[in-house]
């Protein structure tokens, strides 16, 4: 199995999402909850253009994040670290993924949160329950370009 298949295993089965931006001078995270497309190796979110992350962020920005569940010991623990680029969609391309977003979580249809993509770069999956400090990284290859 490649790194990225049981990373998005992973990612597949939670649904809350920690990122961090930054407009160079101050430094924000917020959670939300997403939803991973694997083909694309990308989180999908809806937030609010008004918020402080998002405005520090602009219609792109760097981030980085993490994604991980609340083991009660250290055997269990399991989370994703990553960074990339975080971009505000519009258009066709962000109601193609306002749907997909809908289809996970129904609830949000009565949001009208515009949808930003995570677009990771680099993903460290930490998995103790294959033994303590099992690290697995993933790389995104330099030709692969956000849609535009």
């Amino acid at each position: 199995m490649d790194a990225l298949s049981g990373i998005s295993r992973w990612l597949n089965r939670q649904h809350v999402i920690t990122y961090c931006v930054s407009d160079g001078d101050d430094l924000w995270c917020a959670n939300a909850f997403y939803v991973w497309d694997a083909e694309r190796v990308a989180f999908y979110l809806l937030s609010d253009t008004s918020t402080r992350h998002a405005q520090m962020a602009g219609e792109r920005t760097r981030v980085a994040g993490t994604i991980n569940g609340q083991p009660k010991t250290v055997a269990l623990i399991r989370g994703v670290q990553f960074r990339g680029e975080l971009r505000l969609l519009s258009g066709n391309e962000g109601e193609s993924k306002r749907a997909l977003y809908w289809r996970r979580f129904p609830i949000a249809r009565a949001m009208s949160a515009p949808v930003w993509e995570i677009l990771p770069d680099e993903m460290k999956f930490t998995d103790n329950t294959l033994g303590f400090g099992n690290k697995v990284t993933w790389l995104r290859d330099s030709h692969v370009e956000p849609e535009s």
